[in-house]
């Protein structure tokens, strides 16, 4: 009997998060407690739920336009006008998807042809690698370094763009190491982008959680040439607490927004429509919302920095997303390792630094997306954990 199966696919590894995920649920045990969720443990503020729940009561419950509503549409590209500075036509420039994930994989399938290279920083989640394999494109794997705070280095760049070099990832703040890219960081990549006239797919899914400074992180978009070079990913998920709404938008230029709604179009046809109308909501009047979880995350941040100084665990000083990265490569245990006892002799899950690419290995990702009581039992259980193998 034939292969059934789509080489390219059968080729890609499940994910390596799912695998500790998975471990909690068989251990079916009340006192495991994880930090391993990319989610916010707040709910969504009432006033964008009561959208929802009105949208359904008035009998809203039809398809949308492939695109999505374009009074939403109105209101991202008056938002990415008022945070980053850059103008985006509505009508021809703005798509809205199913959650950044489903932006990330039409972008890639839009821009890529089989054979075509797509650079790759990692550490970084775990969907851009396989969505180029997806493609047929060659992911090409840059080694980020924790003494650069795991940001993108010109000369990085540099070294890994070939002449099948079409695509640079960037993933700022960063999921899992926390790091953050500074303009004048961007402004030196984007030079080397201009110059070797590549595009860049930008995912900045947590670019409101940025605690070096009172508003978003910089869109590498808003930066002189940039625009026509770079698709913009980003929704509702992180900042406005509304992962299971699935909503999130791409803004670019037309040409590529055009091809990816195509994609969008035969594989979805359109995002749900109450969330729709709840995410117009979140962006009209939930911008205070978004500054009051940041500055809960913030606090939390602070309090894991100083208990993982105090127990001589080096982690960087991250500045964005909700996530820290510290090395416990003094322990002499792999990533996976380490993980795995600390699940089993302190019932605490955390992901495997190695989950997010080879240059994560001997470290951790631990979210602070939880309260601070947990955080604080959960630190207790790691210093137990490293006292017991020291």
């Amino acid at each position: 009997m034939r292969n059934p199966l789509n080489s390219y696919i059968e080729a890609v590894p499940p994910s390596g998060i799912r695998k500790f995920f998975d471990m909690v649920a068989e251990m079916d045990d009340p006192d495991v407690l994880s930090l391993g969720v990319g989610e916010p443990d707040f709910d969504t503020p009432w006033h964008i739920r009561g959208v929802g729940i009105n949208t359904l009561t008035e009998g809203k419950t039809f398809y949308t336009s492939n695109s999505g509503l374009m009074e939403l549409r109105r209101e991202i590209s008056k938002y990415m006008a008022k945070r980053y500075d850059i103008e985006y036509d509505p009508a021809s420039e703005v798509l809205i998807t199913v959650g950044g994930s489903e932006g990330i994989d039409a972008c890639i399938r839009a821009m890529l042809d089989p054979g075509d290279e797509m650079i790759i920083p990692e550490p970084c989640f775990v969907s851009y690698k396989p969505c180029a394999v997806f493609a047929g494109a060659k992911p090409v794997v840059i080694d980020l370094k924790a003494e650069n705070e795991f940001r993108l280095t010109p000369e990085e760049l540099e070294a890994a763009i070939t002449p099948k070099t079409k695509l640079v990832l960037l993933t700022y703040p960063n999921n899992p190491t926390g790091a953050v890219m500074r303009k004048e960081d961007l402004e030196k990549i984007a030079k080397v982008i201009i110059d070797h006239d590549l595009f860049v797919l930008s995912d900045e899914i947590y670019s409101e959680l940025n605690y070096a400074s009172d508003g978003p992180s910089t869109s590498i978009a808003s930066l002189p040439g940039m625009r026509e070079r770079t698709v913009v990913i980003n929704g509702f998920s992180k900042a406005f607490a509304m992962t299971g709404w699935r909503m999130g938008w791409a803004a670019g230029p037309s040409a590529v927004i055009k091809q990816m709604m195509k994609i969008h179009q035969f594989a979805i046809m359109c995002p749900p429509t109450m969330s729709q109308y709840a995410s117009i909501e979140a962006l009209r009047n939930g911008l205070d919302d978004v500054t009051y979880m940041k500055n809960e995350y913030n606090g939390r941040r602070k309090f894991l920095l100083k208990r993982f100084a105090e127990m001589g665990i080096p982690c960087f000083n991250a500045q964005g997303a909700f996530y820290l990265f510290p090395c416990i490569k003094k322990f002499g245990m792999s990533s996976d390792e380490f993980a795995e006892k600390l699940l089993a002799e302190q019932k605490l899950a955390v992901v495997p630094g190695s989950a997010f690419g080879r240059s994560g290995e001997g470290f951790l990702r631990i979210s602070y997306a939880y309260s601070l009581k947990s955080l604080e039992k959960s630190m207790d259980r790691i210093e137990k954990f490293i006292a017991n193998h020291s």
